[in-house]
Formats: structure tokens, sequence, C-alpha cells
């Protein structure tokens, strides 16, 4: 969802690991949503660390 509407989702198959409600609202990553929606556990799913990239060898 981009924030502009509703969105329905239905599993047919299987249970939804929904996330918690806070304030009104569940937040989830494109990447936590992507996961859901492929009925995988979308706690796991976690922003990739910044790495710091060396400047000079040694």
């Amino acid at each position: 969802m981009d924030g502009t509407g509703l969105c329905l989702f239905a599993n047919r198959l299987g249970v939804f690991r929904w996330p918690k409600i806070e304030d009104g609202v569940m937040r989830l990553s494109a990447a936590q949503l992507s996961a859901l929606l492929e009925g995988l556990d979308w706690r796991l799913v976690r922003e990739p660390r910044e790495t710091v990239t060396p400047t000079q060898a040694g």
C-alpha cells in the first residue's frame, strides 16, 4: 500500500502473521510486505546494515 488507499489480502492456504498495530497503524517495509504476501515470516526480514567502505588500505 502506498498510503493513499486500503489493501485487503486473503490467504486460503494458511495464516498471515500480521504485525502488531500501534496507534492504529501497521508498519511494514516494502521487503517485509513482499515476504508477508509470499507466505514467508516477515519478522525475519531485516533492513540491510550500512557498511563502511575504507578510504585507505591497511
